[in-house]
Order: structure tokens, then sequence, then C-alpha cells
């Protein structure tokens, strides 16, 4: 039987990614990419020529079930997303959950995600903290944003440069317009910036600074 590698690859910086997650790329019978055209350009950066096959949120279910079968058969098959650590925010979850049902074997390797540097970087207290990704857009969000405002520990959000002043201002709304967070953007990028303060100074900044590029948002929890 062959094994499922979770393999993470560079969120900006080319060189962020470890010697053993290139080596899997490079020896293993198949890589499933997130977007091809994407990870092709990474792969060709470091010389692997390993085949690839699209996997995305939109052909997991049907496809997940053949993949467990072809590990079963000896096959060793690495996952990777565009960019970290697949199933953070990223597809991923249905291939790994459907493998421990079926007594197949997963090895995550360590590597890039983009919330660890943010949370470092931050200064603000990240011995017990939360992940909560990417906020639901419509259906849902009010009442997640009513309970996050209870919770004590660090949150940390990921959002796009389109919504980035929209969530802000809702977290001022709901957490209040003193609670003190942390925006970074563009993280082990050319551009990679981090903004601290209060929640009102972040927007005004963003009100007058166009958000560009890809961000993590983290919120000092509720004081107890």
């Amino acid at each position: 039987m062959g094994k499922l590698f979770v393999v993470p690859t560079p969120i900006g910086n080319m060189e962020d990614i470890t010697l053993r997650a290139i080596n899997v790329l490079k020896t293993c019978d198949l890589i499933l990419a997130e977007d091809t055209r994407t990870s092709g350009f990474l792969l060709k950066h470091l010389g692997i020529d390993t085949r690839m096959q699209s996997h995305h949120k939109f052909n997991e279910h049907k496809t997940a079930g053949n993949i467990v079968q072809r590990i079963k058969s000896g096959e060793n098959i690495a996952l990777i997303s565009d960019a970290g650590t697949p199933a953070i925010s990223d597809p991923g979850f249905l291939i790994v959950r459907e493998c421990v049902k079926e007594g197949v074997g997963v090895e995550c390797l360590p590597g890039a995600t983009a919330f660890v540097p943010a949370l470092v970087m931050s200064g603000i207290p990240n011995d017990r903290f939360c992940f909560e990704g990417f906020l639901p857009q419509k259906k849902g969000r009010q009442t997640r944003l009513q309970e996050l405002a209870e919770e004590t520990r660090t949150m940390i959000f990921y959002e796009s440069p389109y919504r980035v002043l929209k969530t802000l201002t809702q977290f001022a709304e709901y957490f209040g317009e003193e609670r003190y967070a942390s925006v970074s953007r563009e993280i082990s990028k050319i551009y990679e910036e981090t903004i601290r303060g209060t929640l009102t100074e972040l927007i005004a900044h963003f009100t007058t600074n166009e958000p560009k590029g890809e961000f993590v948002i983290v919120v000092n929890g509720k004081d107890k």
C-alpha cells in the first residue's frame, strides 16, 4: 500500500520549501494540485517533472474515492495547494478523511502556512488562539461575529483585499472600536507589511491606503 503525503508549498518566497518536501514531490507517483497551472510554475522552478492531476473544491467529492484506491494499489500520492499547507482554508480535508476511513497512511510534512508568522509578528498573546479562517460572506456571518465577541482567546482570520475594510469595520462594531488587532499582508513576499493598532486606527489606515495582497488579521480576545 502507498501513502498520501500532504505537502506545504511556499506562500510567497520560493525558498520557503523544505528539502524533504522537494524530495517527496520528485519521487511520488502523482501530485494532486489545486491549480495545475499555478503549481506548474513552482514545480518547473524546482526541477520537478512528476505528473500532476487537478484536485480542487469543485471535484474533490468525486475523485477522493478513486485516489484512495490508487494509493491502496501501491501509489504514493502528494497533495499540494496553490500556497501554504493543504486543508488550511484550502482543499484537502475530504481526501485525508477518506484515507483515514480506509486505513490508508497519511503523512503531513511541516512547512509554510500564513497564519503562524502573522500571529507571531502581531505582538498579541499567542499561547492560546482560535483560527477562524475566512468568515462566512453572507449567511451566518452576523451570528458568528456575535459569538466571537465573547471569545477571550486571540482570533485569527484570513481575508481578501476586497473585504478587509468591511471586515475591520464589522469587527469594530461587534468587538469594540478600541480592540487591538494586527493586519499582515503579503507574508514572505517583497511588499510584506504588518500594521498594528486599535480597530479604529486600522480602519483609518486602510481607508487611506488601498488594501492589496492576501491578508491575515489577528485580533486580541475579549478581556476576562
